[in-house]
């Protein structure tokens, strides 16, 4: 059940997502909404799901400096192959329905390798999330697909524009996006039944939202006219508040990574009392036996 469930999630953040691009072979002009707008939303929502929900599960998994660490090493990771490879965030082009440059079939499979790879970093993201707690990674798989959307839009607009049929742009755009659901379920199955700590993944995951969102898409709301710009910022802080409130509102329970077991974790002060006041009752009860 717990694999369906993650599969479940790990289409709602890939596949899902493939309605940005269908919406721009359908209307162009919805489209350029959807990217002006869902861009900034879909950073809030990374962000919400990076320091709500993932990292802190990556501290409790670890420690906190090993996490901080490892989330610093993801930053960097992602900033050194986008400066070295330019396949993952092609910010500019997310802006042109029109692509300029030559319409080669390697160019093509550039940009289709440099999304199947986003997708799969993804769908390691959402298994690492899953091993630990439902709820970080169906937050997770919320604010992936909110920030794919609006991307997908970008990578079917570059596609057609180097020449790439319709059809055949939406094939190849679904097989990408099924490698987040083929990645999240081998991060799952390999750390279910080997019991591999997941934390550290987690922190690396955090490092990669939080790049897409302070590097990409935060710098382009402070350059837009003061009018659009303060609607987009809205439209980020609205991402952040609702994935937080899924994350928040989601019961949460823990998974010890290849046990199967979960455990509810207190969520109000007054059970960590009541828990402290029973345990202290259990060990005046054992004095009084001795």
């Amino acid at each position: 059940m717990d694999y369906l469930v993650v599969t479940f999630w790990a289409l709602i953040g890939s596949v899902f997502s493939l309605i940005g691009g269908l919406l721009l072979i359908s209307n162009a002009k919805l489209c350029t909404v959807a990217v002006r707008y869902g861009l900034p939303f879909g950073a809030g929502a990374l962000l919400a799901a990076a320091f709500i929900g993932v990292l802190p599960e990556a501290v409790e998994g670890s420690n906190i400096h090993q996490a901080l660490l490892f989330a610093l090493g993801g930053f960097l990771i992602f900033f050194l192959l986008e400066r070295f490879l330019g396949w993952f965030h092609r910010h500019e082009d997310h802006h042109h329905h029109e692509v300029r440059g030559s319409s080669s079939q390697s160019q093509q499979w550039l940009v289709i390798i440099g999304d199947t790879l986003h997708n799969a970093i993804d769908g390691v993201a959402l298994g690492a999330a899953f091993l630990i707690d439902p709820a970080v990674g169906i937050g997770a798989a919320l604010a992936v697909a909110a920030h794919e959307i609006p991307q997908e839009i970008g990578d079917f607009s570059i596609l057609l524009g180097k020449g790439m049929k319709p059809r055949r742009v939406v094939i190849v755009s679904l097989v990408s996006a099924l490698a987040t659901v083929v990645a999240a379920l081998a991060t799952y199955a390999i750390g279910d039944t080997a019991g591999i700590n997941p934390a550290p993944l987690l922190a690396v995951a955090a490092g990669f939202f939080i790049y897409i969102a302070a590097s990409d898409i935060i710098p382009d709301i402070h350059e837009k006219p003061r009018r659009e710009g303060d609607i987009q910022a809205i439209m980020l802080i609205v991402g952040v508040m609702l994935i937080g409130l899924v994350i928040t509102l989601t019961p949460h329970t823990h998974a010890e990574a290849g046990h199967g077991e979960h455990h509810d974790h207190p969520t109000h002060l007054e059970d960590v009392v009541d828990e402290h006041e029973h345990d202290d009752g259990h060990d005046s009860d054992s004095h009084d036996h001795e």
